[in-house]
C-alpha cells in the first residue's frame, strides 16, 4: 500500500492545521499520511488533533522537518 505524504513545511498555523484535517478526513480505514511539518504551533496543535480523532500516529525527525506517520482507524 502506497504511503500518501502531505508537506506542509511552507505552511504556518492555523494553515497547515486546516490542510492536515483535510487530507485526514480522506483518509480511508488503514490508509496512511506522512505529514511534514516544521511550524511549532502545528509540532502541537497537529498531535492533539490526531489523538482527539482517533488517528494512531508515529513522530519522527527528519532533517529540517518532523515527520508524523498517520494511520486512520
Amino acid at each position: 500500500m502506497e504511503i500518501q505524504s502531505l508537506d506542509l513545511r511552507e505552511q504556518r498555523c492555523p494553515m497547515a492545521l486546516l490542510l492536515a484535517k483535510r487530507a485526514c478526513a480522506l483518509l480511508g480505514q488503514g490508509q496512511q499520511l506522512a505529514l511534514y511539518v516544521t511550524d511549532n504551533g502545528a509540532l502541537k496543535d497537529i498531535p492533539r488533533y490526531l489523538e482527539s480523532n482517533g488517528f494512531v500516529f508515529e513522530r519522527r525527525r527528519l532533517h529540517d522537518a518532523t515527520v508524523f506517520n498517520v494511520t486512520k482507524l
